[in-house]
């Protein structure tokens, strides 16, 4: 599976750690064994769950800038942990393509989330990958 399932188990972990209370390495941990990751893909999970930890607080910012409608503590849980991850890759991780990036993400919404969470998710986070692209650089 490879980087899809990688993601898969930052998304989980980053759940767990918000709506759980979970430390983070240690959710993260459960995951990896849970889903038998290789390193590859357990040293790609972990570069996302820091990330996204990491730099959060931006990254909320940016979210809420483009989700006019539902504010991040209303929107479905699952939705704003997808939109979080995918938009660390966005604006930090130059080796992830933009559209890779936004379809992974429609992806796990759909899979986890509601009926709407694929469109939902690609709206806010094709408004990211625009603002990155003007601005050419990493975040705000």
């Amino acid at each position: 599976m490879g980087r899809r399932q990688a993601r898969e188990a930052a998304l989980k972990t980053l759940f767990q750690v918000e709506l759980g209370g979970a430390q983070p390495d240690f959710a993260l941990q459960q995951m990896i064994l849970e889903d038998r990751l290789s390193d590859t893909e357990t040293s790609f999970s972990r570069k996302l769950v820091e990330g996204v930890l990491t730099n959060q607080e931006e990254i909320d910012e940016i979210l809420a800038e483009f989700s006019t409608e539902w504010s991040l503590e209303r929107m479905a849980n699952m939705d704003r942990m997808v939109l979080r991850l995918a938009a660390y890759e966005l604006l930090f991780c130059p080796d992830v393509p933009m559209p890779v990036a936004i379809s992974e993400a429609v992806e796990l919404a759909k899979l986890y989330s509601t009926n709407d969470s694929g469109r939902f998710v690609n709206g806010i986070l094709s408004n990211v990958a625009k603002l990155k692209s003007e601005k050419g650089g990493k975040g705000k």
